[in-house]
């Protein structure tokens, strides 16, 4: 592994020293290593901005580069396509990079760590947050990656895949990744998801609205035998409160029990 002196250093995982770097470091570059469909070039794309990888490297593509079976697949992630650059051999796509893992389904006879899934993704974080520049490497659709490819990574990553039929399209493989690495950074939720879509409900609001059900209840005769209007009422009333209701569907709500009751549009027209 190529050494870089950045002054301050910190331990890896493995009790290696790494420089200390920031932030800023870029997330890992996914190297696509003699891929063979153009398809799948621009699916990986896809899958890669997805969740934020924007860095490609091709090794020997098969049909040559431009292709434009890959600017079909890759929709509106054209712009990583475009950036994308080619190597002739993987040595020379790994090289300006200090961490590389290998992701490959199969045993190899070498000496090379193996990393499940859960522990890939923060692997990677703590590289970057050491200011390290990091890869992942993706062998062809036909055979995978080659002895004298994996030999390159510091790392195998192997998927939780199912030893019965371990083929699995390159974009997809490639979309699994770019989830794991998007997922070591801890978001369970997206912030758009995450920030409140409506105002709760105030408990003002919430009891017209329930005696405004309870009304037009009364008026078509529900509470029967009027000795029990009160225990009713109040089984009514409960799931309402526990339903922590937002105030657009109080809203919603009150609506639907007027238009129950005097009708809308042409049914309210005809009565």
């Amino acid at each position: 592994m190529k050494e870089i002196n950045m002054g301050k250093t910190v331990k890896d995982q493995l009790g290696r020293i790494v420089p200390q770097g920031n932030e800023t470091t870029p997330p890992p570059v996914v190297i696509l290593v003699r891929p063979q469909l153009g398809e799948n070039i621009g699916g990986s794309v896809r899958a890669m901005l997805n969740f934020g990888l924007t860095e490609l490297r091709l090794v020997a593509p098969r049909d040559g580069w431009p292709n434009p079976a890959a600017d079909a697949m890759a929709a509106g992630a054209s712009n990583v396509l475009e950036g994308a650059k080619v190597f002739d051999t993987t040595a020379e796509a790994v090289a300006d990079l200090n961490y590389v893992m290998a992701a490959t389904a199969r045993r190899r006879e070498l000496e090379v760590p193996v990393m499940g899934t859960q522990e890939a993704g923060e692997k990677f974080r703590a590289w970057q947050n050491a200011g390290q520049k990091t890869g992942i490497l993706f062998g062809p659709e036909k055979a995978g990656l080659t002895n004298d490819d994996v030999v390159l990574a510091d790392t195998i990553i192997t998927y939780p895949i199912n030893p019965a039929f371990q083929s699995l399209n390159l974009a997809q493989a490639v979309g699994v990744f770019s989830y794991i690495w998007a997922a070591s950074e801890g978001v369970t939720v997206p912030p758009m998801f995450a920030e409140e879509s409506s105002i709760p409900a105030k408990r003002e609001d919430l009891i017209r609205m329930m005696e405004h059900l309870e009304e037009e209840l009364k008026n078509a005769g529900f509470f029967y035998p009027e000795q029990k209007t009160s225990l009713m009422k109040r089984n009514i009333r409960a799931p309402f409160i526990r339903a922590n209701m937002t105030e657009q569907e109080v809203r919603t709500m009150r609506g639907m029990i007027k238009a129950l009751v005097k009708g809308r549009g042409q049914a309210r027209m005809k009565d």
